[in-house]
């Protein structure tokens, strides 16, 4: 089964450098219009192992007699995972990493699609799963109305259930012997108990998943009372509210929140490209250009690293402590030769995780960061 790959997560991945020898890093995409069979699914696999291999045979000098037989089983080890435990059902990608020297060996499950590469390095290839995250997958979608409540959660294009709070509310006209202004206030408060209900699970999904952004649907009727029975936390994830009727199921539901959710994605780019131009037309604290932020991001000065969706070219890096830089020569810090890269978006992506920084991948309708080759930075100092 698919999951929601997080930050958190991601800076674990980033922090891990392998102490003997390298890792592998695999990506299979799972398009159905491109593998839509197993045969076609292991021919793919087949491909990316054989690649492997050839990098292995590349790097032959740099790695001991055990180091390449450990890489080997590694690559064994993810056929025959392929072959014998893999489920499809729900998947639409697969990020794989393997050190066997490192006691690694981590298949993650996508709900995206990924482009198929194979990489052997010291440290996992990351910036296939940095472009998804943030890509709007995750976030919350509650139903509120005076009898339905339940929230979803955005995972590969669909809404799949998290919480359902779902009242039976009696009818306002069944008096049930009682007078009407008695039987009403009692609907009056069962209804009140209900949206108390839907709003503690709202919370309780919203402080689980941490970071999530939320889009509220349902009646007009329910919005102001509801929204104030949700903790901060939630009102500060709040994106809005869309009009949606009782009876709408998950992918109606889904089509009416999505406008939202990219006006809502558009218009933070929008913010944090405003926050890079004024900071940069003023010397302050922002990076433009691989150069200046391949240096910021090794220094841990990144805060938020901007990234033009695609955007990527050749950078160095430093075999002994990991730092970065555009051009080669030797580390400033230690004086090591430096190694090329055919990645430098990998490489800052690596910097600016393991410092506690994130990074946001800006899609194709701003272009502000073509000027600079695609690539800038927020600075904490």
């Amino acid at each position: 089964m698919a999951g929601t790959m997080t930050w958190e997560q991601l800076r674990e991945l980033a922090a891990f450098r392998a102490r003997h020898g390298c890792a592998v890093s695999l990506y299979v995409g799972l398009d159905p219009s491109t593998v839509p069979t197993a045969g076609d699914l292991a021919s793919h696999t087949r491909s990316l192992l054989a690649h492997a291999e050839r990098q292995l045979d590349e790097q032959r000098a740099a790695l001991s007699h055990d180091e390449r037989k450990a890489l080997a089983r590694d690559l064994e080890r993810i056929g025959s995972w392929f072959d014998e435990e893999f489920n499809r059902d729900g998947v639409r990608g697969v990020a794989l990493f393997s050190a066997g020297l490192d006691d690694l060996f981590l298949p993650l499950m996508l709900p995206w699609t990924v482009r198929d590469e194979a990489r052997i390095a010291k440290q996992l290839y990351l910036a296939p799963l940095v472009r998804l995250v943030g890509s709007g997958d995750g976030a919350l979608v509650a139903y509120v109305g005076r009898e339905r409540g339940d929230v979803y959660r955005l995972r590969a294009g669909q809404l799949t259930p998290l919480a359902d709070e779902t009242a039976d509310v009696p009818g306002r006209h069944d008096q049930g012997g009682w007078s009407q202004a008695r039987y009403e206030r009692h609907i009056e408060t069962i209804v009140d108990r209900h949206l108390r209900d839907v709003a503690d699970a709202l919370d309780r999904c919203v402080r689980r998943l941490r970071g999530v952004r939320v889009v509220l649907a349902g009646p007009e009727e329910t919005r102001s009372g509801f929204e104030s029975l949700l903790s901060p936390e939630t009102r500060r994830a709040l994106v809005g509210w869309v009009a949606a009727e009782a009876h709408v199921d998950a992918p109606r539901l889904l089509e009416a929140a999505r406008p939202m959710l990219d006006e809502w994605r558009a218009g933070r780019e929008e913010e944090l490209l405003g926050r890079w131009r004024e900071e940069a037309a003023r010397n302050g604290r922002a990076a433009a250009g691989w150069e200046e932020t391949l240096q910021a991001a090794s220094d841990g000065r990144v805060e938020l690293l901007l990234v033009q969706d695609g955007a990527d070219r050749p950078a160095f890096v430093c075999p002994a402590c990991g730092r970065a830089q555009a051009t080669d020569g030797s580390c400033p810090l230690d004086g090591t030769t430096l190694q090329s890269a055919d990645t430098g978006l990998d490489l800052a992506v690596h910097q600016t995780l393991t410092h506690g920084g994130t990074v946001e991948v800006i899609g194709e309708e701003h272009r502000d960061l073509e000027p600079v080759g695609g690539v800038a930075a927020l600075l904490r100092f």
